[in-house]
């Protein structure tokens, strides 16, 4: 069932949470997120989407380069899936600024 009312437009607040979820990536890691989602998930909808889309993003990358610097002839591989998930993290900071939602590509949904 959907709804006639149109969502509110993301606060310059809503936009600062989910620009840190994202950029968490650089600094905390999956940390950020995790720490974000669940503060943030009940007063804004917006934050609360894009911190559990970040979460599950960094979640896909740390597994995929984990596992693949368990092999150690794919190191090379691992460091390429950490700067694309630099980049997309990236992405993401430029449209949640601008209020929309992003989903990253390439990604699990293991938080719902």
């Amino acid at each position: 069932m959907t709804s006639d009312v149109e969502p509110t437009p993301p606060t310059a607040d809503d936009k600062l949470w989910a620009m840190l979820a994202h950029l968490s990536y650089f600094v905390v890691g999956i940390l950020g997120p995790l720490v974000i989602w669940p503060v943030k998930k009940d007063t804004s909808t917006f934050v609360g989407d894009q911190a559990k889309e970040a979460l599950n993003f960094q979640l896909a990358v740390t597994i995929v380069a984990t596992v693949l610097m368990m092999t150690i002839v794919l190191i090379p591989l691992a460091m390429i899936v950490v700067l694309g998930g630099m980049v997309f993290s990236i992405l993401a900071v430029v449209e949640t600024n601008n209020g929309k939602l992003y989903r990253y590509p390439y990604t699990l949904r293991l938080v719902r």
